[in-house]
């Protein structure tokens, strides 16, 4: 379990953590969906599914993420939320998670926080989580991170190798926060803001098999190839990482 230094209510935990006794206050009441999304995990997300449309598990990036121990669920406790607080809560942990070790090298890319909502009515779960999507993905292209969406809906986007499957189904609604990788592409380019930022970070740096889509959806809304960051703390190899 992991405790922000200045913000004593934000918390990540890892599968240990849902083991003890006594549980921390926030898991209490709602450790069964917490194991539930654990069990997600490993049951979906890092297994092969028929509908996918390609082989290999739906999320590439799960089994990894779970194998070093930087898989780090969240709670947002309440059955009600306010916009704006959310968008607090969810730019706190957006903020930590630049400081999270490991901050370079082969795992960093593998660091994953997702910040569950198990008090939410379903129907209400899905609108929130749906909206607060759409509003703050750019914020989090902008720095480099992606924001996922997911809820027993489940959201309406359809893979990229098989449009009729919805592979963003979970079983605890949660907002999912992770590096940004070259792969992410498709995700971004049809949006001038948020291909922007993807620009930003592999415009000029990304996979040759992919330099003449992105120059493409570069030219289609009249974006700039700029220079590419240098920083290797935050550019990340390329991964086919998502879930889609």
């Amino acid at each position: 379990m992991l405790t922000h230094p200045s913000h004593p209510e934000q918390v990540l935990f890892t599968e240990p953590d849902l083991r003890t006794d006594p549980l921390h206050p926030l898991l209490v009441g709602v450790v069964d969906q917490a194991r539930a999304v654990l069990a997600w995990a490993r049951e979906y997300l890092c297994a092969p599914h028929p509908e996918l449309g390609r082989k290999g598990p739906v999320c590439p990036y799960a089994q990894g993420s779970l194998d070093r121990d930087t898989f780090y669920l969240a709670v947002h406790r309440g059955d009600t939320v306010d916009e704006a607080e959310l968008d607090k809560v969810l730019a706190g942990y957006r903020e930590w998670f630049h400081h999270l070790e490991p901050l370079t090298g082969p795992s960093a890319q593998f660091k994953t926080i997702l910040l569950t909502l198990p008090d939410l009515p379903a129907d209400l779960a899905r609108q929130i989580v749906d909206q607060t999507q759409l509003r703050l993905k750019p914020n989090y292209t902008e720095q480099g991170l992606m924001l996922g969406e997911f809820h027993d809906g489940p959201p309406a986007k359809g893979g990229l190798w098989n449009t009729d499957f919805r592979p963003l189904h979970s079983p605890v609604p949660m907002l999912v926060v992770r590096h940004m990788v070259a792969s992410d592409l498709p995700f971004l380019a049809d949006d001038p803001v948020t291909l922007a930022g993807y620009l930003r970070y592999f415009g000029r740096s990304g996979p040759a098999s992919l330099r003449g889509q992105v120059a493409a959806a570069a030219q289609r809304h009249g974006l700039p190839m700029p220079e590419p960051i240098t920083d290797v703390g935050i550019l990340r190899p390329n991964t086919n990482q998502g879930v889609r």
